[in-house]
């Protein structure tokens, strides 16, 4: 066994199809085959089922799957620390960005993170937040922005700031002339969320339940701006975090931004790594300046 065949079960995992796996792997299709079958025999096990078109995994396969890809990472990482120990803001951070923030963080935050660490490739990827903590377990990413709290035992997230939500309604409704908007106010209000598993949904959710809002039933929008289409369209009333509003972005007529008094609905953003990371001293200077710019924007 040897990290060359982990890497090719690990690619035949995540495609499911022999000659793509070859294809990123960059051998044959029969050398790929071969190998994983050298791999079943040295464990005494089946990993894959080879099925017309299709290939899945035993149970037995996806366990050892799960080991293989912690095995990758760890070499992974290693190679990185090594590298990295002479100059640790150069070279690549993966970094990933749920989508109801990253659209209105990121054009703040990337121009600084290039001016303090001009030598850094960024690699972004947007995805859904268990997408994300998936992907950091699996050393797919290095870090990713994410809404606290996390329950995860492997990773260290460091705060960033603390972001308010602003009620978004329609020009002509009851509260978009309101001043001083408390949650109460919300009480026999129908809200409009996003679809499951967006984190936003479920902060929306925690600050219906505090309010005794409810959802309005047969509607899930799919993005934040469809979200604020919709109320700009009189469908109703929304949740929207406060960098989503900020400028650069242009809110379509018909919509009125309402903020809360104090104490103001909020959601915590945070930096997450694993806490085995050989980037871990690096990963909190990234954090600070972060969450300094972030700051600096929420005013």
């Amino acid at each position: 066994m040897n990290l060359r065949d982990l890497k090719y079960l690990v690619a035949l995992a995540d495609l499911r199809h022999f000659g793509k796996a070859a294809e990123a792997c960059f051998v044959s299709q029969p050398t790929l085959s071969t190998q994983i079958r050298k791999l079943e025999e040295e464990l005494g096990v089946v990993l894959v089922e080879r099925a017309p078109r299709k290939v899945m995994l035993t149970a037995a396969g996806q366990d050892v799957v799960q080991r293989a890809r912690r095995i990758v990472a760890d070499v992974d990482e290693m190679k990185e620390a090594a590298r990295r120990s002479h100059d640790p803001a150069s070279g690549t951070l993966r970094l990933g960005v749920f989508p109801t923030l990253g659209p209105y963080l990121l054009p703040h935050v990337v121009p600084a993170l290039r001016e303090a660490f001009p030598q850094l490739e960024l690699l972004l990827v947007e995805e859904k937040s268990d997408v994300l903590l998936q992907r950091l377990r699996d050393g797919q990413l290095d870090a990713a922005l994410l809404a606290l709290p996390l329950h995860d035992e492997q990773l260290h997230a460091q705060f960033l700031f603390e972001e308010p939500f602003v009620l978004a309604a329609p020009e002509r409704h009851p509260l978009a002339q309101a001043r001083g908007l408390h949650i109460d106010d919300l009480g026999h209000e129908t809200l409009l969320l996003l679809e499951d598993g967006h984190c936003l949904r479920d902060q929306a959710l925690d600050v219906c339940r505090l309010a005794g809002a409810q959802e309005k039933a047969g509607f899930r929008a799919t993005s934040l701006e469809t979200l604020r289409q919709m109320v700009a369209a009189g469908v109703g009333v929304t949740l929207l975090p406060a960098l989503s509003v900020h400028a650069p972005v242009v809110q379509p007529a018909g919509i009125r931004l309402v903020p809360f008094a104090d104490p103001a609905p909020t959601r915590r953003l945070a930096l997450a790594w694993r806490k085995s990371s050989a980037l871990d001293g690096f990963l909190r200077q990234v954090a600070d300046v972060i969450a300094a710019r972030a700051r600096a924007q929420l005013g």
